[in-house]
């Protein structure tokens, strides 16, 4: 290893072993590595100063006296007359030989030796320092080893030993952050390759940050909301207690102690000292305010119109602001007259006045006058460039000189009258009259343009000239496919026949031509029409797709197919890519034009290119659920016949497919679709119902009944089946069917819901014994279902046996212990039986076994409320708010039971809660509905409905809602959507619907009688509040 130092100051590191290297060898390698010619390198000794320059090349490193580690000066002469570098005065000998043995620095002066701190190195600890006792010269010979002296520290060969085995140089510069490897690279050069490997570590690190980074900002949130938590602002500490300030009366307000400033108690006032003011400025103020009304001598003798120059300045300002509006309002006067006491404006003068106005800014006209001596320079020396001649004349146009417009553009016209931009723009800045003549002189300069047999045309008033006009054009121009278009929308039928006949002539590679004549020629002729298209534009797949919706409008559907098959393959042949997303869009485009059929080949042909096999079903079904959000029904209905063909035991596809035809397809569409399903999906327990289920809503019972004895042959061990054919005789009633279906069902072993079933069966029949008898086994075999304990309380409660009734709720609990219903009937009887504390304990041991339920704290709120205890209820609100902070009901509850001024800002506290929950979304549409707002009332009622189309409670109140505020049309719509929707549940809905007497009631009387019940219960809680 040789060490370099370089003019720059840069030490070059060469791997060079000074026994087996040249001179020449050591010259080429600093010539690689710092790119400085073997020519102009001068190469001294560090120590000694020796030049080696004059040496031979082949003399060995170690012959000259380098050694190992040795370190090289690199020296550059200067060329060009410059003086060259004086040559450095050679250091005296005994500073490059070794110190004697035992020698002490300065000792024979009397120094004392020290330890700096280039001798210990950076975060080391302090060395072994001899005895002070021990620094005379024998001392030190004997207690310190040869070499070793004060103040000079171990010998360079020491150091350097030291300094390999710990692996880093105690000597060099230490850096905080990277500590001692900040000088490993500090000599290296930063290339193009490390900048490349940083950006590409870069981007690894941006990329591991993203994926980190939904995470990190989770758990981020979490943080922040435990913290805020467990830390809540002052605001927040006391928000209960400010809104409780509007039961603060008014004489407790002027009770309260007003606090006085006591900061200046003992500071003293500074003297205040008051001056008259004097009657001068009295007289000036009086001078300013006095409206003059008459002129002066001298003003009149400037005939009144002119301020002499000795004139005093007005300094009325109201008198200058009256000036000024009665000069604007005589203005205005003048450019207007009174009819029928409105001020009309005249349009005519108007314009006119537009026209003649003149720019008077000077920066405008001097911009003006550049420009134009600008553009003037321009078609002087280029007078064959025709944007010079348009920008001169729009120059003159924006200046209000048309007239000098319409000069430069002729003359633009006679230097380029090959130009049509230049013939268009005369055209546009001549007068009406004289643009036919502009046009008609430059379509003779240029016969072959376009645009000027277009500009000729709309200058005609008459469809007649237009179309001789563009007739004449298209002599000149016979292949223009734009001027044939025109030509042919203002002709007749038959002449529009006649002239596609000579259009596809003169431009038979145009396609909008060809099947335009296809659709105005005759069956026979449009079929010879298309085939002479296709031998015209071979890849052109639009002329296949026509000739396809020809056969199919003329009842030829069975050719469809073929036509689009066949079309399909000729064009594969001419080499053209068949994009599967262009067909699908043609295939909705056929839809859209009535071509059914056409719509169904294309998409059978089309939808399995380019579709891996095992991305089939998945891809097909996608592109159905887009066809239907766009509206194309033929097209996902096509989408999912050829996916059935090909997947016919997929049960999700027949679900999607029965689905479809449910929401736009017939009755009769439907149950032949579930006909072929399960057939192939005999298994399919859902398949059976939903084709019964439509067979009964269409009113044909018997066809629903065959329907389930077929799925009970194919599946004789579903419970699902037995259930459907029990619903299906109940609610047809025919109770006595019901009750030998589910007795069969129990025979065969039965699950608790058809135990569940029988009991309701006999208690809509009246059979008090054989209800309880039901129960009883039932709760034998299942005694952890909840509702069996609850239909025999419900059932003893029913018959006034209050004591059975709790003890069948207790024992129901002992098994069930998180059943939230038992819980809630236990606190109502006991609340019915004891009274309120008994209520409240319940509810307490229920809130303890089942924490953090949100109904068990409403009915807590609720029986306190029930007893008039207000400030209770509002204690036990806040405390489940704390505990269920995202529960809608409990934020629903608390809106309605704060005062109505302050339901506003607690309707805002529930929606950034939980802005998604229908409960909440329904208390802020009430808030809406009373104050009068019946559109934003409307929205969020129906967006309640549509997050929970399962609760009736929310479709009782929209109801109710347009009852009041809709029409009958919006009544019906409403009632319309509920049946549809079919709600199950609601804390109002249930009661109603579960009730024996509504048991087979249609669920449009059920939503009549809740919002009657709904009315009741308002009512109730206004006379409560008053």
């Amino acid at each position: 290893m040789v060490f370099i130092t370089s003019p720059n100051h840069r030490t070059l590191n060469l791997n060079l072993n000074p026994k087996t290297t040249t001179l020449e060898t050591l010259k080429l390698q600093i010539e690689q590595n710092s790119h400085i010619p073997i020519s102009q390198q001068r190469l001294f000794i560090s120590q000694s100063l020796q030049i080696l320059t004059h040496q031979s090349n082949s003399t060995l490193l170690f012959d000259l006296g380098i050694k190992p580690l040795s370190t090289l000066t690199l020296h550059i002469p200067l060329f060009g007359g410059t003086q060259p570098p004086a040559v450095p005065k050679p250091r005296l000998d005994f500073l490059n030989s070794k110190p004697p043995a035992n020698y002490v620095a300065g000792l024979g002066r009397g120094a004392t030796g020290f330890t700096t701190r280039s001798d210990i190195g950076p975060a080391r600890a302090a060395p072994d320092l001899p005895d002070r006792s021990a620094t005379t010269i024998g001392g030190a010979a004997g207690a310190a080893p040869p070499g070793v002296g004060r103040g000079r520290g171990k010998p360079e060969e020491e150091e350097e030993d030291d300094g390999e085995e710990k692996g880093y140089d105690e000597n060099q510069k230490f850096d905080e952050f990277e500590g001692n490897d900040v000088g490993l690279f500090a000599s290296a050069e930063y290339d193009d390759e490390d900048k490349e490997a940083d950006a590409v570590w870069e981007a690894i690190e941006q990329r591991m940050d993203s994926r980190r980074k939904d995470r990190r900002e989770a758990r981020l949130k979490q943080e922040i909301e435990k913290y805020r938590a467990s830390n809540p602002k002052i605001t927040e500490q006391f928000a209960n207690l400010k809104r409780q300030l509007y039961t603060v009366s008014a004489e407790e307000w002027d009770r309260i102690p007003d606090i006085g400033d006591y900061s200046s108690r003992n500071k003293k006032r500074k003297f205040e000292s008051f001056v008259p003011v004097p009657d001068t400025l009295f007289e000036k103020a009086r001078q300013e305010q006095e409206h003059v009304t008459a002129l002066d001598p001298k003003s009149r003798a400037a005939t009144g119109t002119e301020t002499p120059w000795s004139q005093t300045p007005v300094t009325d300002l109201t008198a200058v602001g009256d000036g000024r509006s009665t000069v604007l309002s005589l203005k205005l006067d003048r450019l207007s007259d009174s009819v029928s006491g409105l001020t009309v404006v005249d349009p005519k003068g108007y314009l006119t006045d537009l026209k003649s106005m003149k720019i008077t800014s000077d920066a405008e006209i001097s911009d003006i006058k550049k420009a134009r001596l600008l553009l003037k320079s321009v078609t002087q020396t280029n007078p064959k460039h025709p944007p010079g001649w348009i920008a001169a004349a729009r120059l003159e146009e924006v200046a209000g000189k048309i007239q000098a417009a319409r000069q430069l553009i002729q003359k633009g016209c006679e230097e380029c009258p090959k130009s049509e931009d230049v013939w268009l723009e005369a055209c546009r800045l001549a007068s009406p009259d004289g643009a036919k003549a502009v046009i008609a002189a430059g379509v003779k300069s240029i016969p072959n343009s376009v645009k000027l047999w277009m500009q000729a045309a709309k200058l005609e008033h008459d469809d007649s000239n237009r179309s001789r006009v563009l007739r004449k054009g298209l002599e000149h121009i016979p292949d223009s496919v734009r001027l044939w278009k025109a030509v042919v929308e203002l002709a007749n039928e038959e002449d529009a026949r006649l002239l596609l006949h000579r259009a596809v002539e003169c431009c038979p590679l145009h396609i909008e031509l060809w099947l335009a004549l296809a659709r105005l020629e005759t069956y026979d002729n449009a079929r010879k029409v298309l085939n002479k298209a296709r031998e015209k534009l071979s890849k052109e797949p639009a002329i296949w797709i026509t000739a396809a919706k020809l056969e199919e409008a003329n009842g030829n559907t069975s050719t469809v197919g073929k036509i689009i098959e066949r079309g399909i393959r000729a064009l594969q042949r001419e080499g053209l890519v068949i994009d599967r997303e262009a067909w699908m869009k043609e295939a909705e485009a056929a839809e859209r034009a009535g071509s059914v059929a056409t719509c169904q080949a294309i998409i059978r042909n089309t939808i399995g290119i380019g579709v891996e096999e095992e991305d089939r079903k998945r891809t097909w079904v996608a592109d159905a659920e887009e066809c239907k959000k766009r509206g194309s029904i033929e097209t996902a209905r096509s989408i999912y016949a050829h996916a059935l063909t090909v997947f016919l035991t997929k049960k999700s596809i027949w679900l999607k497919a029965a689905q479809l035809e449910k929401s736009h397809g017939t009755r009769e569409s439907l149950d032949a679709l579930l006909r072929k399903a399960v057939t192939y999906r005999p298994q399919a327990e859902v398949l059976w119902l939903m084709g019964a289920k439509e067979k009964w809503l269409a009113g044909d019972v018997p066809a629903a009944r065959a329907i389930l004895q077929e799925a009970y042959a194919a599946i004789p061990n579903s419970e699902e089946i037995w259930l459907a054919a029990f619903k299906l005789e109940f609610e047809n009633h025919e109770p006595e069917r019901a009750r030998m279906l589910l007795a069969k069902a129990r025979e065969r072993g039965g699950t608790e819901r058809v135990w569940m079933k029988s009991a309701i069966v006999e208690r809509e029949l009246g059979n008090l014994d054989e209800e309880r008898k039901l129960l009883a086994e039932g709760l034998k075999r299942f005694p952890s279902f909840f509702k069996l304990w609850l239909m025999l309380g419900q059932l003893e409660e029913r018959l006034n046996h209050l004591e059975k009734a709790k003890e069948a709720y207790d024992s129901g609990l002992k098994h069930c212990s998180n059943s939230i219903p038992l819980w809630l009937s236990l606190a109502n009887l006991e609340e019915k039986m004891n009274g309120l504390s008994k209520a409240r304990a319940v509810l307490t041991m229920a809130r303890k076994k089942n924490p953090q339920n949100p109904e068990l704290w409403l009915a807590a709120v609720r029986a306190e409320l029930r007893h008039g205890n207000k400030k209770e209820a509002d204690i036990l609100m806040a405390k489940a708010l704390q505990e269920c902070s995202n529960s809608g009901i409990l934020w629903a509850a608390s809106i309605e039971m704060v005062p109505r001024p302050q339901r506003k800002t607690k309707s805002m506290d529930a929606l950034k809660k939980c802005d998604h929950d229908p409960h909440v979304i329904a208390a802020v549409a009430k808030l809406f509905w009373l104050d009068r707002k019946v559109d934003k009332a409307r929205t969020w009622l129906n967006r309640a409905v549509t997050l929970a189309p399962d609760i009736g409670d929310f479709w009782a109140l929209y109801y109710k809602f347009e009852l009041q505020n809709g029409t009958d049309e919006n009544q019906k719509d409403v009632l319309k959507r509920c049946v549809a929707a079919e709600p199950k549940h609601g804390e109002r809905w249930q009661p109603i619907s579960k009730a024996v007497e509504n048991s087979h009631q249609p669920t449009e009387a059920i939503l009549k009688k809740a919002v009657v019940a709904l009315g009741k219960e308002e009512s109730a809680a206004e006379n409560n509040r008053q």
